[in-house]
C-alpha cells in the first residue's frame, strides 16, 4: 500500500485569477521531470511454458541423474544375488616330514604329496531364494526413490515456474499503474503551472510516481530473484516464464482419485517399498537357521611308484545355537518391520491430512481469484478511471490519489492470490506419479 495519506492534510490553495506560481516554483517543478519507469529485463532466451520447464527440469536436474545411478546399481545387485559363491581352489603339500633327518625332504615318507583341491561352498536354496527376493525389494525401494524424486523434481520445478510467472505479472501491473500515475503527474504539472491547480497536487502527483518507481524496482529484484530459482531446476542463466493462460481450476485428475490413491503418493511411494524389504529381510533372516553344504575334492600326487590319492569332502553347517543367534537376527528384523509399518501408517496420516488442507485451500483460492475478476479489480478500476476523469475536468487530485492506491492494492492482491492459487495446484497436480499432466 502506497503511503499517500500524508498528501491528505495539504492544503489546496484556490487558483488566483489567472495569476500565474512564482517562478521558484515552475523551477522546482521544471527539476521534477517524469520519471521514466524501469525497462523489463531482454533476456535473449525464449520464453518456457510450465509443461516445457516440467520436462527440462526432468531432464535436467542432477539428483534424477543420482537415482538412475542408484537404480541401475541396485539392479546389478539383484542380478547377482541368490549365486553361488566362487569355488575355491587350493594347492599344497601333505605329510612332509618336519623334524629328523628326514625333515622338508618329500620323497622320504610314502604318504608325502602334493595336494591340488577344489571346494565349492552351497547356501541352502532357501537361503539363496530369500537373497533373491530381498534383493527384488531393494530394487523396488530404488525405483520408488527414483519416482518420489521426480515427482518432487517437477513439483519443485513447476512452483518457480509459478513464481517468475507471478512476478512478471506484478512487474507488468506495476508498469500500467505507472503510466496511469505519469499522466496524472503531467496534468498536475501542466494545472500548477497555468496556475489552475495547486503546487501540493503537483509534487503529490510526483510523489506518486516515484512511490511507484520504487515498487517497480523491488518488483523487478523479486522477478530476477525468481529466474534465478526457476534456473536452478533448468540449468539456464535467465529463464523467463511464458504469459500462457494457466487453468488452475482444473487438475489432471479427480479430487476422490487423489484421495484414492494417497499411497501412490511421492512421500509414501519409498515407504510402502521399505515396508516391502524389510519384510524381504525378516525371511532372509529366518533362511540362516537352514545349514548350507559344502562339497570338496583333492587329488594329491605323490613320488615314484606310489599311487596317487584322491578325497573328497562334504561338510554340511551346524546351527545348533539358534536361540543364541538366529533367533535373535530374526526379531531385530521383525522389530525393523513392525517400525516400517508404523512410520508409514504415520505417513500416511499425515499425507491424508495435507492432502485435505491442499484441496481446500485450492478451492479457497479459486473463489478469491473468481472475486477478484469479477467484482474487486472492475470496481477498483472503475472508480480510479473516475477519478482521473474527474481530475482532468478540475476536481481536487486526492480522490484520484485515494482510488489508485486502492486498485494497486487490489491489483497486487490478485497477483499474489494467482501466484498462490497456481502453488496450491501444483502440490496437488504433481502429488501422483499418473497425475502428472
Amino acid at each position: 500500500m502506497f503511503p499517500f495519506s500524508r498528501f491528505r492534510s495539504v492544503e489546496r490553495t484556490p487558483a488566483r485569477g489567472a495569476g500565474r506560481p512564482p517562478s521558484w516554483v515552475l523551477l522546482l517543478l521544471a527539476l521534477i521531470p517524469p520519471l521514466a519507469p524501469a525497462q523489463a529485463a531482454a533476456d535473449a532466451s525464449a520464453p518456457v511454458s510450465l509443461s516445457q520447464a516440467v520436462a527440462l527440469a526432468g531432464a535436467r536436474a542432477p539428483m534424477l541423474e543420482a537415482r538412475r545411478h542408484a537404480l541401475l546399481a541396485a539392479r546389478e545387485e539383484a542380478a547377482r544375488a541368490g549365486a553361488l559363491p566362487d569355488p575355491m581352489l587350493g594347492v599344497g603339500i601333505d605329510n612332509l616330514p618336519a623334524s629328523g633327518g628326514d625333515a622338508f625332504d618329500g620323497s622320504a615318507e610314502d604318504m608325502t604329496m602334493r595336494r591340488i583341491s577344489l571346494s565349492q561352498q552351497i547356501p541352502s536354496a532357501a537361503k539363496r531364494r530369500a537373497q533373491t527376493a530381498l534383493a527384488a525389494r531393494e530394487t523396488e525401494l530404488a525405483e520408488a526413490m527414483s519416482s518420489a524424486e521426480l515427482l518432487a523434481v517437477r513439483r519443485a520445478s513447476a512452483e518457480a515456474w509459478i513464481e517468475l510467472w507471478a512476478a512478471q505479472r506484478e512487474y507488468l501491473a506495476l508498469q500500467a499503474q505507472r503510466e496511469q500515475a505519469g499522466l496524472a503527474q503531467r496534468l498536475a504539472r501542466a494545472r500548477a503551472a497555468s496556475g489552475a491547480g495547486s503546487v501540493a497536487e503537483a509534487l503529490a502527483a510526483a510523489a506518486a510516481v516515484l512511490e511507484l518507481d520504487e515498487r517497480l524496482e523491488a518488483a523487478r529484484a523479486g522477478e530476477q530473484a525468481a529466474q534465478a530459482g526457476l534456473a536452478r531446476w533448468l540449468g539456464d542463466a535467465a529463464p523467463v516464464a511464458s504469459a500462457e493462460a494457466v487453468d488452475f481450476a482444473r487438475l489432471p485428475l479427480a479430487e476422490a482419485a487423489l484421495v484414492d490413491g494417497i499411497d501412490r503418493s511421492g512421500a509414501l511411494l519409498p515407504a510402502s517399498a521399505q515396508v516391502e524389504a524389510a519384510a524381504a529381510a525378516i525371511d532372509a533372516a529366518r533362511a540362516d537357521k537352514r545349514p548350507d553344504w559344502n562339497v570338496g575334492v583333492a587329488y594329491g600326487l605323490r613320488q615314484g611308484r606310489r599311487s596317487d590319492m584322491l578325497s573328497l569332502e562334504v561338510g554340511i553347517g551346524l546351527p545348533l545355537f539358534a536361540r543364541s543367534r538366529q533367533d535373535h537376527g530374526i526379531a531385530a528384523r521383525e522389530a525393523d518391520y513392525r517400525a516400517t509399518l508404523a512410520a508409514r501408517e504415520d505417513l500416511r496420516r499425515q499425507q491424508r491430512a495435507q492432502l485435505q488442507a491442499d484441496l481446500a485451500r485450492w478451492h479457497g483460492l479459486q473463489r478469491q481469484v473468481e472475486r477478484y475478476r469479477s467484482a474487486l479489480l472492475p470496481l477498483a478500476r472503475d472508480r480510479s478511471a473516475a477519478a482521473l476523469a474527474g481530475y482532468r475536468a478540475g476536481a481536487p487530485l486526492q480522490p484520484w490519489l485515494d482510488a489508485r492506491r486502492d486498485e494497486l492494492d487490489a491489483e497486487m492482491a490478485q497477483v499474489r492470490t494467482l501466484g498462490d492459487l497456481g502453488r496450491a495446484w501444483a502440490a496437488l497436480a504433481y502429488l501422483l506419479p499418473e497425475s502428472i499432466p
